[in-house]
């Protein structure tokens, strides 16, 4: 079995860290480059940088600052927000990238994923999911969390495998940020339907509920933000604690 990972997420506004409660209330959480530099020496797996608002201000993601990050980490490095087409993926994985998150724009167009993961490798392609509960089923949103679509959260995690995705990020918009656990229930779920790692993001908020999520559910990765940049969970006590657990983390 592989080794559980430990990913911190750099959301990007505005060329600085930030961090909200579910997809709202932002606020600064620092320099990205020392954050990211900070992550590295701690013994993180895996980083993240999402360009939260490139979407919306209909935007490439901003490349001189992946460049900046890229160079001072030795870790995969994956990025997302703004990417439409293969050349946004070209000039990503030629400014430092590892792999691409797409999210709004695999939506819209599925067929983007067929064509980055035929380009550049399954392994390349992350689908990032941002779901969130209606009634008796999870629904997938786009657009930075503002705009639901009639996706199934599950059916659609199904569909992007399909079509290549090599990698879910799985967000529970509910959680976000509010520090009382994974969705446990739906991750579970997506694990299931699925046969490529899943990522567990959205409400870590103490070291056990990193436990309960690799326990509980067959989740490859536990992701935070908020508690990694404000030094509530240094990552080394986490790494620590899960191996007392007998949770098999990487080193």
């Amino acid at each position: 079995m592989l080794k559980k990972r430990i990913i911190a997420c750099l959301d990007i506004r505005d060329g600085r860290t930030v961090k909200g409660i579910n997809f709202v209330d932002i606020v600064d959480a620092g320099d990205p480059v020392e954050l990211a530099k900070a992550y590295v020496k701690q013994g993180v797996d895996e980083l993240v940088f999402l360009d939260i608002t490139a979407t919306i201000e209909k935007r490439k993601t901003l490349i001189k600052l992946v460049e900046r990050i890229a160079a001072e980490i030795n870790v995969p490095f994956t990025v997302g927000g703004g990417i439409n087409a293969i050349e946004d993926v070209s000039a990503l994985i030629k400014a430092g990238a590892d792999k691409v998150s797409i999210n709004s724009s695999a939506v819209r167009r599925p067929e983007l994923i067929t064509e980055i993961a035929g380009q550049f490798g399954n392994q390349c392609v992350v689908v990032a999911i941002d779901s969130k509960r209606h009634k008796t089923d999870d629904v997938v949103y786009v657009d930075g969390g503002r705009t639901p679509t009639n996706y199934s959260t599950i059916w659609w995690a199904k569909e992007a495998e399909k079509r290549g995705a090599g990698e879910i990020l799985l967000t529970s918009m509910n959680h976000d940020g509010c520090k009382e656990g994974f969705a446990i229930d739906l991750t579970n779920r997506i694990c299931e339907a699925v046969n490529i790692p899943v990522i567990a993001s959205g409400g870590a908020g103490k070291m056990e509920h990193f436990k309960e999520v690799f326990e509980q559910t067959k989740a490859s990765a536990g992701l935070a933000a908020g508690i990694f940049h404000f030094g509530e969970i240094p990552i080394p006590n986490l790494k620590d604690y899960l191996r007392k657990m007998n949770v098999d983390v990487r080193c």
